[in-house]
């Protein structure tokens, strides 16, 4: 007997389930690069923002995240060479406390210093779209801390990420673009628990993360004084920043002999001791301190939050000049009224079944093969050869790929209520599933942040169609990369 006609049936039937499975209830995520969300380009404003301030559309970018001030800076290098600021995002939703991520499930955003490689970046997001913090960093690795698929992206929604509006998100993921354009390979995220001032450290002093700060706080200092990224290098399980090695760094063993240009070092020595002076004076005159956790799940910056109680609560569409706060979306703190719970709990039980990491991992994998690199799904990837970045990646989804299965198979029921229930243009409520996270206990891996689809392995939407890109796209100036 013939088997091969059936073979081939069946893995075509798996390959689409498979792909069913990556979309989960939002179909947005298949079709956002089709759509070209990630070749808008950037506004005749900020294009004009960009030459009143001396510099190049292409110029390379660097980004500082603060918690506590709920705000994203984009720095852009000027043609002086020096890194100045050209905008402050107001961050629409962050989730956990002030403090490093640990573990996967903590639903803490991350803190430390992250590089972002063109794979990195996410077309294919189920939140608008998505730059990947690359979570854990050596640092990380080397702390024993875990998670991953730790965004920044849109849809003003969190569990673990840094939400803005999908009109923030558009215009900071077509700075980066831009700037790999013109041949940035890689960019920093500087990921900050506040602006790190003699008042904030003062406030903070009693944090049992203020050691791990005080290190955040060399890297700051580095960029505040030189406007130059800092290179980081990891040893001894600790961030060094601006070092010349006799040797390479490795992240958990001792440190090799290196030095920092003493120009560099001085100043920097300089900034530290004027800080440390006024912390203490700012303590000796009784600076209160701030809690250590506020027990909030997060925070909001004061321009969205202002706008959501000026509405009356969530539960519409919002329109800010920072962008559209969508009607799911909680403040932080915010309690739902009571005859909405059982309904949150089915909305809970139809969102975990989101994920289905287990078929995604193994199509990214099938994704990789030599030959089916024409979606729109490997862009960036597969033009500036980040393969690297790519399967440090997945391995977090591959490992956890078996112990999901039993989360999604148990959350296909209340999938099915959830449906029954409410409207299907309705959204998934993001911060209604994870009000309830802590009592149903769900799989860990939702906790964090919703698997993205890794933009330098997904699947091809259409299978051999081929993104819209200008004529002077990533392949004309980075073939040489591939």
């Amino acid at each position: 007997m013939n088997r091969r006609p059936l073979v081939r049936a069946l893995l075509a039937s798996a390959a689409i389930a498979a792909a069913l499975a990556l979309a989960g209830c939002d179909t947005d995520g298949t079709t956002s690069a089709v759509n070209g969300r990630h070749m808008q380009p950037l506004s005749d404003r900020m294009q004009g923002e960009i030459e009143s301030k001396n510099m190049a559309k292409e110029s390379p970018i660097l980004v500082r995240i603060f918690k506590e001030e709920s705000e994203l800076e984009v720095w852009k290098q000027d043609r002086s060479g020096r890194f100045a600021l050209l905008n402050t995002y107001p961050i629409c939703r962050w989730s956990g406390e002030l403090g490093p991520k640990i573990k996967q499930g903590d639903r803490q955003a991350p803190e430390g210093f992250y590089t972002i490689t063109p794979g990195l970046m996410n077309p294919n997001s189920n939140y608008y779209l998505a730059i990947n913090t690359g979570f854990p960093n050596a640092y990380d690795r080397a702390n024993g801390r875990t998670g991953a698929f730790l965004m920044i992206h849109g849809d003003c929604s969190s569990a673990g990420c840094y939400a803005m509006t999908d009109e923030q998100i558009a215009e900071i993921y077509a700075l980066a673009r831009e700037s790999f354009f013109g041949g940035q390979r890689s960019f920093q995220i500087q990921a900050y628990p506040f602006k790190m001032t003699p008042l904030n450290m003062a406030k903070h002093r009693n944090s049992p993360h203020m050691a791990f700060w005080k290190m955040l706080k060399e890297g700051y200092d580095y960029f505040e004084v030189t406007r130059a990224e800092p290179k980081v290098d990891v040893c001894e399980k600790r961030y060094v920043f601006g070092a010349e090695p006799s040797a390479k760094f490795s992240p958990a063993d001792r440190c090799p002999a290196y030095r920092i240009p003493e120009e560099i070092a001085t100043a920097v020595r300089e900034k530290q001791h004027r800080d440390e002076t006024q912390t203490a004076e700012l303590i000796s005159r009784g600076t209160q301190t701030v809690p250590v956790k506020m027990g909030v799940d997060g925070g909001m910056n004061a321009a969205f939050l202002t706008a959501v109680k000026s509405n009356g609560g969530p539960g519409a569409t919002i329109r800010t000049a920072a962008g559209t706060i969508p009607p799911h979306v909680n403040p932080p703190g915010f309690e739902p009224p009571a005859e909405t719970m059982s309904a949150s709990t089915l909305s809970l039980a139809s969102a975990e079944s989101k994920p289905a990491s287990g078929p995604r991992s193994s199509v990214q994998v099938a994704s990789a093969v030599p030959g089916s690199s024409s979606g729109v799904g490997s862009f960036f990837s597969n033009l500036f050869g980040s393969k690297a970045e790519d399967s440090r990646a997945t391995q977090p989804a591959e490992a956890s790929a078996s112990k999901s299965k039993p989360a999604a198979s148990a959350a296909k029921t209340g999938q099915s209520a959830a449906s029954a229930s409410r409207p299907k243009s309705a959204p998934p409520s993001a911060e209604t599933k994870t009000a309830n996270a802590a009592a149903t206990k769900p799989s860990s891996s939702k906790q964090d942040a919703e698997p993205e689809k890794n933009a330098g392995s997904a699947p091809s939407v259409l299978n051999g169609a081929a993104p819209t890109v200008p004529s002077s796209g990533f392949e004309n100036r980075f073939g040489a990369w591939n």
